[in-house]
């Protein structure tokens, strides 16, 4: 059976890439020069291919990762190949690199799915190749597989990370956090996540003895305590254990590798006098907590086939009827945060090349009040995101929500690539669906996709004094 799942995976593998090679021609053929972010990008990967390590374009944020390995695998190919002129390290070529790229992202899911959901044995294997696959053609990440943006290379060192994480190669992980930083700056979150977990391991275990010698079944470890007794009990016993000298020396003893990434990524901080390189007035942060919810948002449309069903909707019906004073609570807690924490970037609103533009043009901007007319549906959309964890331990869950706020909340500008690693890590997490809804999850992300590209490539326009042919993107 497992020899078999192998030929599927690999016969997959290969029809995926066939199929995003043709893709990645047509889009290459319909828009030859570098279009919007890659406008700096590009250029800066063609100074390194030249060997000008030194000059640096100040419009560009990110560390030079994508530039670092593009190198890396192009020089060698035009060694071996013996090409010349302006094929090397032209627009396609460093394009393809995301491709490559691609193919390692579904391997990667793949790995994950498996050790993750290693304990579900019986009758999985089609399950977990057609996650992994359907997973890999994300529409936010897949879309710019065929561009020359960060976000295939920032994800695959990410799942790269955390895989040796969780076979506990502790220093290759922290390795591959740092690659990871190389790329996208704000990955240090998910290298604390890998951190994370093995402080929420540990934490887990000691909250179970305590349970076990008080024998206390009223909250059971795997739950979040809800009522005000059972937050400060949470609250208490964290102290408790992080102010343990015992728990902290046997937590670094294991963790010390991710300890040295945040260390010097601390120094980095400081020495570059914030997190942002070169263009800092567009990055600027900020406590824009709807992010939150416009993430739970995003995370139930995606997840929709995989997750929604009757008894869960039954469950928050009657979760609703249950504690009514909670949610009652909750809600006017939200409209708050939604009144007095939403913030609006100037890209947000000026550039119409991106879909955001059009979902707060059309949605948000259509009157004052739909901001808070939506809490509801945040309501519903953060219980469905929340409910989705309940077979994990509740450090670990804690740990993921702490590193999805400190992801999304500081971001100013409404930008669904900033979803993809935090969406996946969520979507990863979740129980192995059927295979139905696994079918149906595949088939929205191939529409999504084909819409996408198709809008890319076919609907294009001008601005007014402006000859330059504009495409709309995520």
């Amino acid at each position: 059976m497992e020899k078999l799942e192998g030929y599927i995976f690999t016969a997959l593998c290969s029809t995926n890439f066939l199929i995003s090679c043709l893709l990645f021609s047509r889009v290459t053929r319909e828009q030859r020069e570098p279009y919007m972010d890659e406008l700096f990008h590009v250029p800066q990967a063609q100074k390194y291919c030249q060997g000008r390590f030194n000059e640096w374009d100040p419009m560009i944020t990110t560390l030079p990762g994508l530039y670092l390995i593009s190198v890396g695998v192009i020089k060698p190919v035009v060694w071996l190949a013996d090409l010349t002129g302006s094929v090397v390290c032209s627009t396609a070529m460093l394009r393809f690199i995301n491709l490559l790229f691609n193919c390692g992202n579904l391997y990667l899911l793949y790995l994950l799915i498996c050790k993750l959901h290693i304990r579900e044995k019986t009758r999985t294997s089609s399950r977990r190749v057609l996650s992994a696959l359907s997973l890999s053609t994300f529409p936010v990440l897949y879309f710019f597989n065929f561009l020359y943006y960060t976000d295939a290379g920032s994800t695959f060192f990410i799942l790269f990370t955390y895989l040796m994480t969780l076979h506990g190669c502790h220093k290759a992980s922290a390795f591959l956090g740092v690659c990871s930083v190389l790329f996208r700056q704000t990955n240090i979150i998910w290298v604390a996540f890998c951190a994370g977990t093995l402080v929420a391991a540990r934490m887990d275990e000691a909250w179970r003895t305590e349970h076990t010698k008080k024998k206390d079944e009223k909250s059971p470890p795997s739950q979040v305590p809800l009522s005000v007794s059972g937050v400060k009990k949470v609250v208490l016993f964290s102290l408790e254990f992080l102010t343990s000298p015992c728990h902290v020396k046997a937590v670094l003893l294991v963790a010390w590798p991710y300890a040295l990434v945040g260390v010097g990524f601390l120094a980095f901080v400081m020495l570059n006098n914030g997190i942002v390189v070169g263009d800092r007035t567009s990055h600027e942060a900020c406590l824009n907590i709807p992010q939150l919810f416009y993430f739970f948002s995003f995370s139930l449309f995606f997840s929709l086939p995989v997750s929604l069903c009757y008894h869960r909707a039954l469950r928050f019906l009657q979760a609703l009827k249950k504690k009514p004073l909670f949610f009652f609570f909750l809600t006017a807690v939200s409209v708050l945060l939604v009144w007095k924490f939403t913030y609006v970037h100037k890209y947000l609103l000026a550039d119409n090349r991106h879909f955001p533009f059009y979902v707060w043009k059309r949605l948000f901007q259509r009157h004052e009040l739909v901001r808070f007319l939506l809490v509801p549906a945040y309501i519903f959309a953060g219980w469905n995101f929340v409910d989705s964890f309940k077979s994990r331990s509740l450090f670990w869950s804690l740990a993921f929500l702490a590193c999805l706020l400190c992801a999304t909340v500081p971001q100013k500008l409404l930008e669904f690539r900033y979803f993809i690693v935090p969406y996946l890590m969520y979507r990863l997490h979740m129980p192995l669906p059927s295979l139905p809804r696994l079918g149906a999850e595949f088939i929205l992300y191939t529409a999504v996709n084909a819409a996408t590209i198709y809008i890319f490539i076919t609907k294009t326009f001008h601005w007014p004094n402006n000859t330059a042919t504009q495409r709309f993107m995520w």
